[in-house]
């Protein structure tokens, strides 16, 4: 079985992430789960506190590791031996940049596949994006996100309803 790399930027972690990675680590030996640091994006959460939600939310879940990293998602799965890319495609318009993404990183590392998984009907609406609206606005994160990531929320103004 293949070492897997989910990469993200899990800006913050939803139950979407959490369930794609439990789905992920039972089709590989070991999965990785890198947090993107990108330059010029301005993150809701720094990235050790990305981390340690999701090490937090994935707890438990045997064979998974969840690291930072900067650059090219394909070079960071190098340096961890993983051979397989795992994405989350939730609709036509993920479909359409995953595809691109995945097309790239074939000629940018070979030997180093990409899977797309499908989340399920429960959680394929969930984005990072929708989730910070969501705090913004007072909402109720606990239908979106695991506790620890509603707690964080909750310590960065974003109430629950």
């Amino acid at each position: 079985m293949a070492v897997a790399l989910f990469a993200g930027s899990f800006d913050p972690p939803t139950s979407g992430h959490v369930e794609l990675a439990r789905r992920a680590r039972a089709l590989c030996e070991r999965l990785v789960v890198g947090v993107g640091e990108r330059a010029g994006k301005e993150p809701l959460f720094p990235v050790e506190e990305r981390v340690a939600l999701l090490m937090e939310c994935l707890k438990g879940i045997d064979g998974v590791r969840v690291a930072s990293f900067a650059g090219l998602a394909v070079e960071f799965a190098r340096r961890e031996g993983a051979t397989l890319l795992v994405r989350g495609v939730r609709g036509v318009a993920d479909f359409e940049f995953e595809r691109t993404m995945a097309l790239t990183n074939r000629q940018l590392a070979p030997g180093i596949e990409t899977l797309l998984l499908f989340p399920s009907p429960e959680v394929a609406h969930i984005s990072s994006s929708l989730v910070k609206e969501i705090a913004r606005a007072g909402g109720p994160l606990e239908l979106f996100v695991p506790p620890p990531v509603v707690e964080a929320l909750r310590r960065r103004g974003g109430r629950s309803g």
